[in-house]
């Protein structure tokens, strides 16, 4: 399984993750410290989370010095073209609008290689 960190509005959370090698940060700011400590294999990242907002988490965690960089799926309400134009500009890997449910995330991780 691989290890992933997410954040995401508890409203979003109902059973979509439950799996060991989870991790959740409140904020970008936590986030990023935990991806500093260990860099997980994924990350779901909402863009509007609160400290550091999702697109300026995704520059820094691109930039970071580690020889390992995770798979970026944003999971958010920012649905227009912009947005998701600019996640992809900035080295997201994929693009989840809410509201979703397991099967999405299940499908998105199949189409980054995170699972078979």
């Amino acid at each position: 399984m691989p290890h992933l960190l997410y954040r995401l509005p508890p409203h979003s959370r109902s059973g979509v993750l439950r799996a060991q090698g989870v991790q959740e940060a409140e904020d970008g700011q936590e986030a990023l410290k935990l991806c500093s400590e260990h860099m997980p294999d994924a990350i779901l990242l909402d863009w509007n989370m609160p400290v550091m907002n999702g697109i300026d988490f995704l520059k820094k965690i691109k930039k970071s010095s580690s020889a390992h960089k995770p798979i970026v799926i944003f999971c958010t309400v920012e649905n227009d073209i912009p947005h998701i134009e600019q996640a992809i500009a900035e080295g997201a890997n994929e693009y989840i609008m809410k509201p979703f449910d397991s099967d999405i995330i299940q499908s998105k991780f199949l189409q980054v290689g995170l699972i078979q």
